[in-house]
């Protein structure tokens, strides 16, 4: 069977907690520089939730037209600015390409709640001739593929994938396929998440997966012995992807990597008995990279901070390659857990890791829980070449997925 047509990264973009804008971002990612703090764009205090990943610095009206503004919930702005990002730094003007090869996949758990609650409030407070027409599909969990696609006039396949946190590891991959199969010939790729208002939190902390505690330092701490849940952040990643063949085409001035293999598996009702699939959708994605477990320099973790569920996760690492054999790290211990921007911005990061030879570290965690048994990169970066990067990404509900990237010679 002939190897499969490489698919590479030409292009990223970054809005986070930590950092906007790609540099921004990897910069304070290797100093350990965290965005989680109390929440401040609303008063938290009579909420049990009081810590968040908020993106402070970002100005919507500095980067967007002022006609796109009020139509836009906040994570669709960061969508936007992300997305022209990522294809100013691939080099890549829409305009000038087919615009029927032109595809944008992104994910999306929660769509515009901010935008949801805003209108809401205007038809209890002041009754329906208030609300915003854009209500229509503001709201809407695929509208970031709606107004970026829109936007750079790419009019190629396009889609969303409700997957929460495991949904920015399915788009990327499924963009991949379709531009291997030659359905598209480049695509915008990602997620992004801004639930972080009143109405979105509440409809958060019913899971009990949330973190109450109030100190911003103590509040995430995956895989620790005092874990007891996330940090709730907002963010994400963009990234264009082209076939390797098209990039060297185009002289493209940057390739971060390739999208090497991935799988996504489904877990059995909670009380079954039956282990989770993460393991499995591990090993399906090293069997279509066509690598085995040694051939992984690092793993880029789900990191729930949910004991059980860090647990569970360990168990599925050392299953596939063994206690502490391979580098873990969360560096989503800066950020909070991003929902469907989570596992997107963990992509790029990966990537990152590989162009710069080194895995940024996980923070606040102080050493890994009795049993466990990974070995966890913390409080500073490890100098390590990267040539094979595993992210994996597990979604309310029992979604896994597990994506490889790996350097391009």
């Amino acid at each position: 069977m002939s190897a499969p047509t490489p698919v590479v990264v030409t292009g990223m973009g970054i809005v986070a907690p930590n950092g906007i804008g790609t540099e921004e971002y990897w910069t304070a990612t290797l100093a350990g520089k965290s965005g989680i703090d109390v929440i401040q764009r609303f008063d938290p205090h009579g909420y049990p939730v009081r810590v968040g990943g908020e993106v402070l610095a970002f100005d919507a009206t500095a980067h967007l037209p002022k006609r796109l503004l009020p139509q836009t919930d906040r994570m669709t702005q960061h969508a936007l600015v992300a997305a022209e990002w990522a294809l100013a730094d691939a080099g890549l003007e829409p305009e000038k390409e087919d615009e029927y090869g032109l595809g944008v996949l992104t994910a999306s758990g929660a769509g515009g709640f901010e935008f949801g609650q805003r209108e809401m409030q205007k038809l209890w407070g002041t009754g329906p001739q208030r609300v915003s027409a854009y209500q229509s599909f503001a709201w809407f969990y695929a509208v970031n593929t709606g107004q970026i696609s829109i936007r750079h006039g790419m009019r190629g396949h396009s889609s969303v994938f409700v997957t929460e946190q495991a949904g920015g590891l399915d788009a990327a991959a499924h963009a991949a396929r379709l531009l291997r199969k030659g359905t598209l010939n480049t695509a915008l790729t990602g997620g992004f998440e801004a639930s972080l208002c009143p109405w979105g939190l509440v409809a958060q902390i019913p899971s009990g997966f949330l973190s109450e505690a109030t100190d911003p330092h103590h509040a995430y701490l995956p895989f620790d012995a005092q874990a007891a849940g996330y940090v709730p952040g907002e963010g994400g990643a963009m990234v264009v992807v082209e076939r390797a063949d098209s990039a060297r085409e185009r002289d493209a001035a940057t390739v971060y990597g390739k999208i090497a293999g991935h799988a996504s598996t489904f877990d059995a009702h909670p009380g079954t008995g039956r282990p989770t699939g993460l393991a499995r959708a591990i090993r399906l994605a090293l069997d279509e990279a066509r690598i085995t477990p040694e051939d992984v320099d690092v793993i880029y973790a789900d990191a729930s901070g949910v004991p059980a569920l860090d647990r569970a996760e360990a168990e599925a690492l050392n299953d596939v390659f063994g206690p502490g054999a391979v580098p873990v790290t969360a560096p989503k211990t800066m950020t909070g857990r991003l929902y469907a921007g989570g596992a997107a911005l963990d992509v790029a990061t990966a990537l990152l890791s590989i162009r710069d030879s080194v895995v940024p570290p996980t923070i606040a965690t102080r050493a890994p829980a009795p049993g466990l048994d990974i070995d966890l990169v913390l409080h500073q970066p490890r100098e390590l070449r990267v040539g094979t990067a595993l992210v994996v990404a597990r979604g309310m509900g029992g979604f896994n997925s597990a994506l490889v990237v790996q350097r391009h010679i």
